[in-house]
């Protein structure tokens, strides 16, 4: 089991239930279905907003204070319209006196990836899996064979040697298998399939503004 916790504490909150961990008997409508859990995208939104707040309130390094100023994003992966709209900006702040951007952790996104961070792990642990969802899955949100192919390089190579997983891996005990990443470490976070998510999404939250880690990511 992991010892670490969520960059803001917000793992004590109670999240919506709702599995979005799909079977691999399940066909690709349901898993449509199954991510058209609402109060869980709303949920990630209030835990992106909490993360701001929190940049926010410590300021810029100059002693500026920072104002509201989102980055748009095109999300792709979002089951719903609604969804859609509702992941359409990155919160960010720009400082009042040097003009410095300061972008926030985020549950949200990964990065720059334009997928939803809970796409990239899902369809990256299907495809870990070796078995027929990983495809089922990726059509049902149309992620391309290629972008599968390159988040599952990134997993393996270039995630196990961010500062996150340096400092972290030695805490998982076993040690997680790369070769079944995100997979094998979505299910040491256990609990609820929605939870063991979102714990890891937090988990995650650190590299999420580290742009040069995940300059390749679409």
């Amino acid at each position: 089991m992991a010892e670490g916790g969520s960059p803001s504490g917000n793992l004590n909150k109670r999240t919506p239930r709702g599995s979005l961990w799909l079977p691999s008997q399940e066909t690709a409508q349901v898993c449509h279905v199954q991510l058209q859990t609402h109060p869980f995208f709303l949920f990630l939104t209030r835990l992106d907003e909490e993360l701001a707040a929190q940049a926010q309130a410590v300021g810029c390094a100059c002693g500026g204070a920072l104002h509201r100023a989102n980055y748009p994003r095109k999300p792709r992966g979002c089951p719903t319209l609604a969804i859609r709209e509702a992941f359409s900006s990155r919160l960010s702040f720009c400082c009042s006196r040097c003009r410095r951007r300061t972008t926030s952790m985020s549950v949200r996104f990964l990065g720059r990836r334009v997928y939803l961070g809970l796409v990239v792990v899902l369809c990256s642990a299907r495809h870990a899996g070796q078995n027929t969802a990983a495809a089922t899955l990726c059509e049902a949100l149309a992620v391309p064979l290629r972008t599968l192919q390159r988040w599952r390089r990134w997993w393996r190579e270039d995630f196990m040697h961010t500062p996150l997983w340096q400092v972290m891996c030695a805490r998982f005990m076993p040690p997680v298998s790369a070769e079944r990443l995100p997979g094998d470490l979505l299910a040491r976070f256990g609990g609820e399939a929605a939870e063991a998510l979102q714990r890891l999404l937090c988990f995650l939250a650190p590299i999420t503004v580290r742009a040069a880690t995940l300059a390749e990511g679409r």
